[in-house]
């Protein structure tokens, strides 16, 4: 069994897209994962489950929330070494864990595209592309982000943004359930 983690995109965010933590630990034990635990009321699971597919695993999770809860969303999943991967690649030392962030993405990072993005447009804010996600640091906090709206249009792929703290929870839980 391999310990995964479960990113939901924009759940419980101003009332939209609504989904109960215990609720999605019910779904993800219907897909047949085990040791299901979830991470404060934003969309983030820890998991097991047999085989080593994570887009496979993202997708059963997106059809499973679209057709038992009626939430379309997309969803990323990592393993317990893709995060060892990310929280030991940080570039940057974290300052300030609230204000440092990952987005985490469905495919690699598409460098070419993220070239054309003016680091003038949202300094003092910090971008450091990853393999499948972006290091990023808010020193204003992530609420006044200007590179948040920036990404979307040079950032194809699905993603979704937790801040440090989130995604060194995220490790701990998902590492304690990796055989």
């Amino acid at each position: 069994m391999t310990g995964y983690a479960a990113l939901l995109r924009g759940i419980n965010v101003g009332g939209r897209n609504k989904v109960r933590m215990a609720d999605l630990r019910a779904l993800l034990s219907g897909l047949g994962c085990t040791d299901t635990a979830t991470l404060l009321q934003s969309g983030n699971a820890a998991f097991t489950a047999r085989g080593t597919d994570a887009s496979a695993l993202g997708a059963a999770i997106e059809d499973a929330l679209r057709d038992e809860l009626g939430v379309t969303v997309a969803v990323v999943v990592r393993s317990a070494a893709d995060l060892r991967r990310v929280v030991d690649g940080l570039p940057f030392p974290v300052r300030d864990p609230a204000k440092c962030a990952v987005a985490f993405l469905n495919a690699p990072v598409d460098r070419e595209r993220l070239a054309g993005l003016d680091p003038a447009r949202y300094a003092p804010e910090e971008l450091v592309p990853g393999e499948r996600e972006l290091y990023m640091y808010f020193p204003d906090g992530l609420g006044r982000a200007k590179l948040t709206p920036l990404l979307e249009r040079h950032v194809p792929a699905p993603a979704t943004v937790r801040n440090w703290n989130t995604v060194t929870r995220l490790l701990e839980l998902v590492a304690g359930r990796s055989a």
